[in-house]
């Protein structure tokens, strides 16, 4: 079965980066740590545009991320974030390439 990967774009209301930061990464963390089927939760920042942040996440299957979404340090990320969030796109894919071995 192959992995499902997600990206999300996050643009920010100016200034908030920081404490967007920090609750970003927590949810990163939690997710790594308590999901067995996060692989990969990677939080970016586009290089001149700080008010832009991409987060790449790889779960080993569909199921994994509908997971995630139903946990409680996602549901709490969601709703303290929601104020710092001026708009998001969710963008599904298909990882094609590595036949579900992660290489990290």
């Amino acid at each position: 079965m192959a992995r499902f990967v997600i990206t999300v774009d996050f643009y920010l209301h100016a200034g908030t980066l920081e404490p967007f930061l920090t609750l970003i990464k927590e949810n990163a963390h939690k997710s790594l740590t308590e999901e067995p089927g996060c692989d990969r939760f990677d939080v970016l920042i586009e290089k001149g545009a700080p008010d832009h942040i991409v987060l790449y996440e790889i779960y080993k299957n569909r199921a994994a991320f509908d997971f995630h979404l139903k946990s409680r340090h996602f549901a709490d990320f969601n709703a303290a974030s929601k104020r710092y969030v001026k708009d998001k796109k969710v963008v599904e894919y298909e990882y094609t390439n590595d036949g579900g071995k992660n290489r990290d």
